[in-house]
């Protein structure tokens, strides 16, 4: 019965992305990086509807195929909807324990003039693992760095490109990333073999860049240094700061080099983080309660708002403000939205079969294992470049090129791993995505200034070409025989 049923041609397919290309530009260009809070949904769902009605009228497909192509869709990535939402309960946690404040406190102190990039580069990479927010990140100590390079004389292009690619360091091999989650729930790799996978591509790609702003260092006359001060005694004021608070990542990092299923990891550390929270930071949760009638219920109160809701607390500084302000899992809805939004038309694209149409555009490229890699990439950046997102690019190009990764018999982790290389860091790159945008605006350096400083985020979709042109670590699933019972 499928097999006589006609499919879109690939022009006619690429007809719904044409449109959310369009649509995608104007809402940007109205609401700027505010268009994740509802438009591009809205453009997503429009798109399926477009999608569908072509599906219907056009090749006689019943809205019944599409229903259950859309529920299977969303299905899939339940998981990584349970885990964005433990995310956002856990990125405060941290904060708020005084987690994210002791490591930040630490880490900002061993800044040198000389080292200036290469330090900040590190410290903004460490942030992000530990939040998962490239964007929490570059808007929070980011913004510090940014008056910390002014003061020591450094052009502002080298201090955001050191800070972005740090920035996307951490936000493309944290498990607390939505886009990491993202990348592997639409290619069906468990989290940390996608992590893990990611690290023969990503940490070449850092240690490259590394050494890059530290020859940059070298070159640089230096000046003061009195913003660490300010910054440190700020912190210090705001949290109580103990190396005990780093027996959370320290268990965090042990719990997945054990293995342990994602969930349990992030629900676990969570848990932990709260515990410290009540133990080290009690005035802290008492302030998010505000009024309450004894101690007990404001600590109870106080945590579950930190949890669920944002959160700001009073700081020294407007930077610090923002550093320390939380979403909590509030904060995670638009990204959940989101996928919702775009599985719908991953969903109504692949019941009518227009996926796997304009996937065939790529199948010529694909007979060798470097031009998989490389059409997957080039996809990726197109993607970018035509509907500036980059959860919608995460997901397109992993519905896009899974079954021809399957066909040609290579672990769906390499998909994974390909589709993050390429999307995740160069979305920042592109001028009118809202990557590069909310960027732009936070740092107050124009997209084209910081381009050419990002070297993490053009190194690693060239590592991940060169890793596949080499052949490390990847190999074709061995094809058991069928045995008789």
């Amino acid at each position: 019965m499928m097999q006589n049923k006609k499919i879109p041609s690939p022009w006619v397919s690429l007809l719904p992305i044409l449109v959310l290309v369009v649509l995608l530009f104007f809402t940007i260009s109205i609401f700027g990086s505010d268009a994740l809070s509802g438009g591009s949904q809205i453009c997503l769902l429009f798109t399926t509807a477009l999608c569908t009605l072509v599906g219907m009228a056009g090749y006689r497909i019943p809205w019944k195929e599409f229903e259950c192509a859309i529920v299977n869709n969303i299905t899939g990535v339940s998981t990584a909807l349970i885990i964005l939402l433990i995310i956002g309960a856990l990125s405060a946690a941290w904060m708020l324990s005084g987690v994210v404040p002791t490591l930040i406190y630490y880490g900002v102190q061993i800044i040198h003039p000389r080292f200036f990039l290469v330090s900040c580069c590190i410290i903004c990479a460490v942030v992000s693992v530990m939040t998962g927010s490239s964007w929490t990140t570059i808007a929070t100590i980011g913004i510090a760095l940014m008056g910390i390079g002014k003061a020591q004389g450094f052009a502002e292009g080298w201090t955001a490109g050191a800070i972005i690619s740090g920035a996307y360091f951490g936000d493309k091999i944290s498990p607390l990333s939505d886009t990491t989650v993202l990348a592997s729930s639409v290619t069906e790799t468990p989290l940390f073999t996608h992590i893990r996978y990611m690290m023969f591509t990503t940490v070449p790609s850092l240690i490259i860049t590394l050494i890059l702003f530290t020859v940059a260092g070298f070159f640089h006359t230096v000046n003061g240094t009195e913003h660490i001060a300010l910054f440190t005694d700020g912190l210090s004021e705001r949290f109580h700061i103990s190396l005990w608070l780093l027996l959370v990542p320290v268990v965090t990092g042990i719990l997945i080099a054990k293995k342990v299923p994602s969930i349990i990891t992030l629900f676990l550390s969570m848990l932990m983080a709260v515990v410290f929270m009540l133990l080290f930071q009690p005035e802290v949760v008492m302030e998010i309660a505000g009024d309450c009638t004894n101690r007990a219920t404001a600590l109870f109160k106080g945590t579950l708002v930190s949890l669920y809701s944002a959160t700001s607390l009073a700081a020294p500084t407007s930077e610090l403000g923002e550093l320390i302000a939380t979403r909590g899992m509030s904060g995670m809805m638009g990204t959940i939205w989101l996928i919702i939004c775009a599985m719908c038309l991953g969903g109504a694209m692949t019941a009518c079969g227009m996926l796997g149409s304009i996937t065939s555009l790529f199948v010529r490229f694909t007979h060798r294992l470097v031009g998989l890699v490389a059409s997957t990439v080039g996809t990726g950046l197109f993607l970018n470049l035509a509907t500036a997102d980059q959860y919608i690019s995460i997901i397109l190009t992993g519905n896009m090129f899974k079954g021809i990764y399957e066909k040609e018999g290579y672990e769906s982790r390499l998909l994974s791993r390909t589709t993050e290389d390429a999307v995740t860091v160069t979305s920042v790159l592109i001028p009118w995505n809202t990557c590069g945008m909310t960027q732009a605006t936070i740092l107050g350096v124009p997209t084209l200034t910081y381009l050419p400083y990002c070297f993490f985020n053009y190194i690693s979709p060239l590592m991940s070409i060169l890793v596949a042109a080499i052949g490390y670590k990847i190999v074709k699933p061995v094809r058991m025989p069928k045995t008789e019972n």
